[in-house]
């Protein structure tokens, strides 16, 4: 069986970070899936989808060194070309990756004691967010 349902968020970018593990966890339960795979894929190519600790000086972290890594005042080709200042955006996003999947054992998906699933808003304005989230396996 395959279920899968987009949810959003309204996001503040820069690198806003959401933790979205109860949102995911609500799509499963619903799903009836018991064991199988649940994939989370943001849509857009400023954002991004991973897993941390979710706690406020850790999320401070990441954010310090994605600044950083890539900096918001990075002089990007994409900039130039068509003026909208993201370039830094779109190669965060890019590095970090649009997507995880992860085991659904007995109904959840299998996350370790401190781990949350996080949605990252890199993009250099507010928006509204869109992830889907695809559950596949096996009901009971």
């Amino acid at each position: 069986m395959v279920i899968g349902q987009e949810i959003s968020f309204k996001m503040q970018g820069f690198s806003d970070v959401k933790n979205i593990t109860d949102q995911v966890q609500s799509i499963i339960n619903k799903s009836g899936i018991t064991h199988g795979i649940v994939t989370v894929s943001a849509i857009g190519s400023t954002v991004s989808i991973s897993t941390i600790e979710y706690e406020p000086a850790l999320v401070k972290d990441l954010q310090n060194e994605l600044e950083k890594w890539i900096p918001r005042t990075l002089h990007s080709l994409h900039s130039q070309t068509w003026g909208d200042d993201n370039g830094f955006s779109h190669l965060r996003a890019t590095f970090m990756g649009p997507a995880i999947t992860l085991p659904v054992v007995d109904g959840a998906a299998i996350l370790g004691t401190w781990q949350q699933i996080i949605l990252i808003d890199h993009d250099n304005r507010p928006r509204t967010r869109r992830v889907y989230v695809q559950v596949m396996g096996e009901t009971q």
